[in-house]
């Protein structure tokens, strides 16, 4: 591998054991996070191929430089990587405003900055790879992940479009859902609202921070998923939607089919809104 790869969010879990990977793959990687010094140690391992860079992907100014940054130092971006990002729970009512704003610049508006950053690039070369990293929350939702879920649906949406208007260009967009992964996602990373409503403590309650403990005993392994990514990148005819984790399959497979259940049973009902036919309104 000697490809060029942008990944956001490398201080911990997966985006680390992707950057690491692929470094021992042999490719040049810019990694990046809040504070280059968290990952200054990936650098030094691979002083060749690795360079270090600060980047909070809601800050324009930092995404640009990061871009730059990469294009100076390697030529170009071969694979983008949207892999920063963090989690919320809180019931619909008991959200702070501001907090939500911060997720979706996050989650959904730091991924487009990057994006818009990375593809005249890929554009000009004809070539590229966009990876976002989304979640199983964006097609199964949960009491108490509602704002979460939904940053990672706009993520998704946009990525689908996105990838009807780049594949002509040579420029494909893959989506990753990973299911419950060992890192910090669940922990230190797991952001949620100060306000807590007694009305909802059965339902979003039970999933907030102090009564969750999941956190350590997730299934997936981000090492194994790192290394899926990066095979299914080179895969000659890569998935649109790439899940992760036997909990990530079992989970969406039941979705979709309760959703063709209701499909089907409310299809007569659904196509009574046409003119009738031989109309010409």
């Amino acid at each position: 591998m000697d490809s060029t790869w942008l990944i956001t969010g490398c201080s911990t879990g997966l985006g680390r054991h992707l950057a690491e990977a692929v470094l021992a793959g042999g490719g040049n990687a810019v990694v990046t996070a809040r504070d280059a010094a968290t990952v200054q140690d990936i650098a030094k391992r691979h002083p060749e191929t690795a360079l270090a860079v600060s980047l909070d992907v809601t800050d324009r100014l930092q995404v640009a430089r990061a871009v730059e940054q990469a294009e100076d130092r390697f030529g170009g971006i071969d694979v983008l990587v949207n892999n920063a990002g963090h989690g919320y729970r809180a019931a619909v009512e008991e959200a702070d405003e501001a907090e939500v704003d911060e997720l979706f610049a996050t989650n959904f508006f730091g991924p487009v900055s990057l994006i818009k950053a990375a593809l005249p690039g890929m554009r000009a070369r004809r070539r590229g790879t966009v990876v976002n990293v989304s979640s199983i929350a964006a097609r199964m939702t949960a009491p108490g992940s509602a704002y979460y879920s939904a940053s990672k649906a706009a993520l998704e949406g946009m990525s689908d479009t996105l990838r009807k208007e780049v594949g002509p260009l040579g420029i494909s967009v893959i989506v990753v859902e990973p299911g419950a992964f060992r890192t910090d996602f669940a922990g230190r990373s797991l952001q949620q609202s100060g306000t807590a409503i007694a009305d909802y403590a059965d339902t979003a309650g039970r999933r907030r921070k102090e009564n969750d403990t999941t956190h350590g005993t997730q299934p997936g392994d981000p090492a194994r998923g790192a290394q899926v990514i990066i095979d299914t990148v080179n895969a000659t005819d890569p998935p649109s939607r790439l899940l992760l984790g036997s909990d990530a399959v079992q989970v969406i497979r039941a979705e979709l089919d309760t959703q063709r259940r209701e499909l089907d049973a409310w299809e007569t009902v659904s196509v009574t809104t046409d003119f009738p036919e031989g109309t010409n309104r």
